[in-house]
């Protein structure tokens, strides 16, 4: 950081990087559940994933801007992109939960259930094209009576929350 930038500079470089590393780890756990843990994700789960996907890179430039001391509006607006991408998140964690719960039906190409994949004796390459996932409406895991839909639902508010405080803090 430069020596000219001012306290709010510091802060904003401060909440972007916070955010980046929030936001790659919240991403990295979901990653680590299906690639280590074996759960396979549903096409919501894979599909809350995108907000992150763009929000890391998107948080790590506003913190280069911040720290390079580029004009405050435009780390401002990453960090409020950021937010949005994260209240996305919050909707979609927040649907796919509903999903789960039976609240609301689920989109039409998430409710054929995974059956057990036969590779007919071809290799795991020639059964891709016959491969199903999960259903959304199944719970592939819960922690303390919550989903991992609805453990992203917080983390995406807490992550906007802080997102929207980081951008619109007093200079």
């Amino acid at each position: 950081m430069t020596a000219t930038m001012n306290a709010d500079g510091r802060q904003r470089t401060r909440t972007a990087l916070f955010l980046a590393v929030a936001m790659a780890a919240t991403v990295g756990s979901a990653l680590g559940f299906q690639h280590i843990g074996g759960y396979i994700p549903c096409h919501l789960c894979l599909e809350q994933r995108t907000p992150y996907y763009i929000g890391v890179p998107l948080m790590v430039l506003a913190a280069i801007a911040s720290t390079l001391s580029a004009p405050a509006w435009l780390t401002r607006g990453l960090l409020v992109i950021g937010g949005l991408l994260m209240l996305y998140g919050l909707y979609l964690g927040v649907y796919h939960s509903g999903v789960e719960w039976g609240w609301w039906q689920g989109p039409a190409d998430c409710t054929a259930g995974a059956g057990p994949v036969d590779t007919g004796g071809k290799g795991v390459l020639d059964a891709l094209d016959k491969f199903v996932p999960p259903s959304c409406d199944k719970a592939a895991l819960r922690i303390l009576g919550l989903s991992l839909a609805g453990w992203n639902a917080i983390a995406s508010l807490i992550l906007a929350a802080v997102a929207f405080r980081g951008a619109f803090s007093r200079d």
